[in-house]
């Protein structure tokens, strides 16, 4: 057989064996590699300047950053004196980390891989706002190396990798995400980790599969099916999974959509075989080994990272069986004040006695899952109706409709801390959660143009940017009435990077010789690097709290809804 069918040109189209074993060339492993590490210096060093600035808990903060020294320090998560009054944060930010916890477990809403993390670096580096912001900003600029790599795996293009990798770096909703110490940062890199992993997975099982097929499949058989039971990759792919799903639930929703379209790219494979009736073969041949690999790996990951909780989960029986947020009975709005709650019930095992070792693991897995139920709950119900100055509906995350301030000093006198404006006017300081204009604008339109690239042009790499940011992004609009914010949207920028590249990639053609295309392609797509990095370079006093008069702050603040 010479092929299936003819390229425009005329030249017969290998045959899928022969396609298979040829992955993508990549250039120079050591130009790679140079062009990646510089690019994450940058970014890191980006990140780090003046980290612990400002000296205070920064939104979220003061959630996430206590329970995670708690997490550290006592096995379980903590409550702490005068929660509402702020009394724990002034003595934490003076130096002071003794007597303030209470012996309750605090109720907490998320899980605890990233708060773990965050308290790996209040362990190196104090309680102290550098301690708590440091690995985030180490994630945040692994983000950026992975996401290079992951676009130069994708196209072969070192350079297009390059700038993936600019791109994200200058974006000013993962710089800010990345100095601070809440979770998405997390469940970004390691939902980013995931994916790729499912790319090297695809490579992986379309080289295996063309060394276990010698020839196109002419007969109703399946393929191998056994040979390809365990996929490595895929189980990598399952444990960031785990952890992603680990660091908040949203995750769970593009587990779900790549794990279908993992099965359909083995479907795929199958079917450039010979394979008759691929797609459902495939289901029952491949989506069994998925599932196993991704959604059973990925539980079984996600139980693990609840150690710490298993093993104090008396405390959280004692001080939680009855919270405000289990049994719901009916619904109603105004912030949760029209819920009623059956107080007389509590979980069925803060009637048991507290067991050890296999018996009391099997009790702290049910405690557990009541643990998850009434969080549920609180997600779901006990939320809707509240309100937030920052709160924003999702249709308008990927236009920067409404950005979240994380801190905020105002009324500075002239003469005063170095404000050296006009006598009637004053001078702030301010951290704002918004992305580069020009990243999320032009990746929303990469994305458009994605999808006829992916359905029509049937090029396979743009899936993956309108399923990421599809999978991403519109599950928030089920749960639109209750407060949620902007930076949730952390997760779909990778895929909306990813688009432009893909984009750019398109406009700089397919071949690397200086014709009049390439240029012209060169020239734009320069243009825009350096249009996002003047553009971050713009916004940059408000992504670091520097001081800017009420005019300078005013040029920043393009639209009235980004008070």
């Amino acid at each position: 057989m010479t092929g299936l069918s003819h390229d425009v040109d005329g030249n017969p189209v290998p045959l899928a064996r022969d396609r298979a074993r040829v992955l993508a060339r990549f250039e120079d492993p050591f130009v790679g590699w140079t062009a990646t590490i510089s690019i994450t210096l940058l970014s890191l060093f980006l990140r780090l300047w003046r980290l612990g600035t400002p000296h205070a808990f920064e939104f979220d903060e003061t959630y996430y950053a206590k329970d995670a020294w708690s997490l550290w320090h006592f096995g379980y998560a903590r409550d702490y004196i005068d929660n509402d009054g702020g009394i724990a944060n002034k003595h934490i930010l003076a130096g002071q980390t003794t007597d303030l916890w209470k012996p309750n477990a605090s109720m907490v809403v998320h899980p605890e891989v990233g708060k773990w993390l965050i308290g790996a670096g209040e362990k190196v580096f104090g309680f102290t706002p550098l301690g708590w912001r440091v690995v985030p900003a180490i994630v945040g600029t692994l983000l950026i190396l992975v996401m290079i790599r992951f676009v130069r795996r994708l196209t072969g293009s070192t350079l297009l990798g390059c700038v993936a990798g600019l791109i994200l770096s200058f974006d000013g909703m993962e710089f800010v995400l990345s100095r601070l110490a809440l979770l998405d940062i997390f469940v970004a890199f390691f939902l980013l980790c995931a994916v790729h992993c499912l790319v090297l997975d695809r490579d992986w099982y379309r080289a295996r599969l063309s060394r276990l097929v010698p020839e196109q499949i002419h007969d109703d058989g399946w393929g191998p099916v056994k040979a390809l039971l365990f996929r490595p990759w895929l189980l990598v792919s399952g444990i960031c999974w785990g952890l992603a799903c680990g660091s908040k639930w949203e995750a769970v929703y593009p587990l779900a959509a790549f794990g279908l379209l993992a099965v359909a790219w083995c479907a795929g494979a199958r079917r450039s075989f010979g394979v008759s009736f691929a797609g459902l073969k495939s289901l029952l041949a491949d989506g069994v080994p998925a599932f196993l690999h991704l959604v059973l790996v990925g539980l079984i990951v996600y139980i693990a990272t609840w150690t710490g909780w298993l093993m104090h989960s008396s405390q959280y029986v004692h001080y939680l069986s009855d919270t405000q947020y289990t049994h719901y009975v009916s619904g109603g709005s105004d912030c949760g004040k029209n819920i009623q709650f059956d107080n007389d019930k509590h979980w069925p095992t803060a009637d048991q006695p507290v067991k050890h070792g296999l018996p009391g693991l099997v009790q702290g897995l049910e405690s557990l899952w009541y643990y998850h139920r009434d969080v549920y709950v609180f997600h779901t119900h006990f939320l809707n109706g509240c309100t937030h100055t920052y709160a924003s509906q999702p249709r308008g995350w990927l236009l920067l409709n409404r950005p979240v301030g994380v801190d905020a000093q105002t009324g500075i006198k002239p003469g005063t801390e170095g404000c050296d404006a006009p006598q009637n006017s004053d001078c702030l300081r301010q951290v704002l959660l918004l992305g580069t204009p020009a990243v999320w604008w032009a990746g929303t339109l990469a994305l458009m143009y994605a999808v006829p690239m992916w359905i029509g042009a049937r090029d396979w790499r743009f899936g993956i940017a309108v399923v990421g940011a599809a999978s991403s992004w519109l599950p928030w609009f089920l749960y639109d009435g209750r407060p949620i914010f902007s930076f949730y949207s952390i997760i779909t920028l990778p895929f909306l990077v990813l688009a432009l590249a893909l984009t750019i990639g398109r406009l700089l053609g397919p071949s690397r010789a200086p014709t009049p295309r390439r240029t012209a392609g060169v020239v734009a797509a320069g243009s825009y690097v350096v249009l996002v990095m003047l553009n971050f370079a713009w916004f940059w006093p408000i992504y670091t709290d520097q001081l800017l008069t009420h005019a300078e702050w005013l040029q920043r603040i393009w639209f009235s809804r980004w008070i």
